[in-house]
């Protein structure tokens, strides 16, 4: 009976970040700097809130797009923050994680054989969403531009099954964003295309010297625009799982349906812990992005000072050194560093075929982590020199 599952599905492999984590079962003392993970604590006051949903019995279903409250909550933080305006009535969608929110998206807009344009290195979870819904994934280096998707090289990408291009700024796992005028380029090609866009904002509230800046601010992006957006990195509420979508109507209405059908609805109990967290807790995310700061800077200087070749992070919180220096395969410089210095990192492959020759480190851990770390890595290049 095996040859009759889905044959997308059977295409699709473990993400390569899930299959280097689960070896680290057998190095109980590693230091793992691989999952995308905050280590602060959900803010007391959020946890308070969902005990209160709990005492005060909202334990059942809510509307399929999420309770009206945390909607106009979303719809009030875009505002404020970013200067743009959703209805939270019927553009707002409240989902299972952002990941909930890119499914939804690419389900309503993709066909079999039409073409998805992404930057790689690229997030494992892009690439297999596209394929489930037949859709082809069309990577394109983005090595020589500093890891930024640019105007210039979507351009070169363009073809006549272009239907979607994924904006990820600031991009997981390099840690780039997409600048003002870069995004100014990139709305002046598409503005009389008909190529949808997915702008992935899920870490807009970790940059460290320019505010996040959204695609949708600029003249003819809107209408053909899906913001993902969530609270899982920005509020430390990672198992709390929601996300959401912004959208014009149209396509709200659509990608609606299909949050129905999948999850009927994202947890009472976590929409009213992410209600508190985008109205009394709108500033949370500022302590920890300074925290995050110093150790951005940590990493970074430690890693230029072993002789490592890397971009310095604009936001999230992953770094992502070269090791071409080294001659090894990511996978197996990774393995090697595991087995020998206890210190897990992921390799660049896991980010498609151009992530190769680079590892991926998340410095989502305190200082002190860090710092062992470092020390690790620094004694493991040291049979390179």
């Amino acid at each position: 009976m095996e040859h009759l599952i889905y044959k997308n599905l059977k295409k699709i492999e473990l993400s390569g970040i899930r299959k280097f984590t689960n070896m680290l079962v057998d190095y109980p003392n590693a230091i793992n700097l691989t999952i995308g993970q905050p280590d602060f604590p959900t803010p007391t006051h959020i946890k308070e809130k969902a005990k209160l949903a709990i005492d005060q019995n909202f334990t059942s279903y809510t509307p399929n797009a999420g309770i009206v409250e945390l909607r106009k909550a979303i719809g009030a933080f875009y505002d404020s923050q970013y200067g743009l305006s959703y209805n939270p009535q019927d553009e707002i969608i409240v989902t299972h994680g952002a990941s909930g929110a890119l499914t939804i998206a690419l389900r309503t807009i993709l066909e079999e054989g039409c073409e998805v344009i992404l930057s790689a290195p690229a997030y494992p979870g892009y690439i297999p969403l596209i394929e489930l819904c037949g859709a082809i994934p069309v990577c394109v280096d983005t090595e020589e531009t500093g890891f930024v998707l640019t105007a210039a090289l979507i351009e070169k990408h363009i073809t006549e099954k272009t239907r979607c291009i994924i904006l990820p700024s600031p991009c997981n796992p390099v840690g780039t964003i997409i600048e003002e005028a870069e995004l100014q380029k990139i709305a002046l090609l598409l503005k009389e295309k008909e190529i949808f866009i997915i702008s992935d904002e899920i870490y807009s509230e970790l940059t460290y010297e320019n505010a996040h800046k959204s695609i949708t601010s600029f003249e003819g992006m809107r209408h053909k625009t899906i913001v993902i957006n969530g609270v899982s990195k920005s509020h430390s509420m990672t198992g709390w799982r929601i996300g959401y979508t912004l959208a014009p109507s149209y396509l709200t209405k659509e990608m609606t349906k299909l949050n129905g059908y999948y999850i009927s609805c994202a947890s009472s109990i976590s929409q009213y812990a992410a209600l508190a967290a985008l109205t009394d807790g709108v500033n949370d995310p500022l302590a920890m992005k300074e925290e995050y700061k110093v150790r951005r800077d940590y990493v970074y200087e430690r890693l230029i000072t072993m002789g490592l070749d890397v971009v310095k992070p604009a936001g999230a919180f992953y770094i992502f050194p070269s090791i071409k220096k080294t001659n090894m395969a990511s996978f197996d410089f990774c393995l090697d560093l595991l087995k020998e210095q206890e210190l897990a990192t992921v390799p660049g492959s896991a980010f498609s075929q151009y992530g190769e020759g680079y590892i991926r480190l998340s410095f989502a851990q305190p200082l002190e982590v860090l710092q062992k770390g470092m020390d690790r890595l620094e004694k493991f290049m040291k049979k390179f020199n």
